[in-house]
C-alpha cells in the first residue's frame, strides 16, 4: 500500500514536469531532420540517462546540495534561466517554409560526424534540463524528503516506489522521443511548427516561473 501511494504521488507530480509528449515536440524541434535510427539511439540514450540522472538525485540530491553549499532557491533561478535560454532558441526558429528547406539541405549534407554531434548532446541539453530540468530536480528532492522515515522499511518501500515512477515515466520519455517525428507526420509542417512554438513558449514561461520563484524566496530572505 505504502509502495502504491509513493509511486502515485511521484509519478502524478513529475509527469506534468517531465511532459514526455510536449518535450518530444521540443526534441523534435532540436534535432531536427534526422533519421529514424538517430531517433531511437537518442531516445534510449536519454531514457537511460533519465532514469541514472534522477536515481542519483533521489539519492543523493539533498547530501550533493549541502556539500557545495547550494540551496533549492538557487538551483530554481540557475535552472529556469537555463531552460528560458531554450525555449527563447525555439521560439525563434526560422518560419515552416524556411526551416522545411534547410533541414532539406541539411539532411544531405548529414553525416557521422554530425550524429556524434547529436549523441555528445544526449545528457545536456537533451536530458537536462530539456526531459528533467530544474523543476523535476527540485520536485524529486521534495519527494525524497517526504518518503523518507525512521523506519527502514516504510524508507526503502517509498523510494522504490519513487524509483518505479522514475522508470514508467523514461519508458513513456524513450516512446514520444524515439517516434517524435511519427507523432508529427499527420499534421502539417505549418501546424507543427506553430505547434512547436506554442511549446517552446510554454517552455519558456516555465523557466520564467521557475526563476521567479527561487528570485522571490532569496528576495524574501534579503528584505526579511
Amino acid at each position: 500500500m505504502l509502495l502504491w501511494n509513493s509511486f502515485l504521488i511521484a509519478f502524478s507530480a513529475l509527469l506534468p514536469l517531465i511532459n514526455p509528449f510536449g518535450t518530444a515536440l521540443v526534441f523534435l524541434g532540436l534535432v531536427g531532420d534526422a533519421p529514424p535510427e538517430v531517433y531511437r539511439s537518442l531516445a534510449r540514450r536519454i531514457a537511460i540517462n533519465n532514469i541514472i540522472f534522477l536515481a542519483i538525485i533521489e539519492l543523493l540530491g539533498s547530501a550533493i546540495l549541502n556539500f557545495f553549499g547550494i540551496s533549492l532557491p538557487i538551483v530554481q533561478l540557475a535552472g529556469g534561466l537555463v531552460i528560458s535560454a531554450i525555449g527563447w532558441s525555439v521560439l525563434n526558429e526560422p518560419d515552416a517554409d524556411a526551416s522545411q528547406q534547410n533541414r532539406h539541405e541539411e539532411s544531405a549534407m548529414r553525416d557521422d560526424a554530425e550524429n556524434r554531434g547529436l549523441d555528445q548532446k544526449a545528457f545536456y541539453p537533451f536530458t537536462f534540463p530539456v526531459t528533467s530540468g530544474p523543476g523535476t530536480l527540485v520536485a524529486m528532492l521534495t519527494l525524497t524528503a517526504h518518503s523518507s522515515d525512521r523506519v527502514l522499511t516504510k524508507n526503502i518501500l517509498g523510494h522504490v516506489g519513487i524509483f518505479l515512477a522514475v522508470l514508467v515515466l523514461s519508458a513513456l520519455v524513450y516512446v514520444c522521443y524515439a517516434y517524435a517525428p511519427k507523432i508529427t507526420t499527420s499534421i502539417s509542417p505549418a501546424t507543427a511548427h506553430g505547434i512547436l512554438r506554442v511549446i517552446a513558449f510554454i517552455l519558456l514561461c516555465i523557466g520564467v516561473q521557475i526563476a521567479w520563484n527561487g528570485l522571490s524566496v532569496l528576495l524574501t530572505s534579503v528584505f526579511h
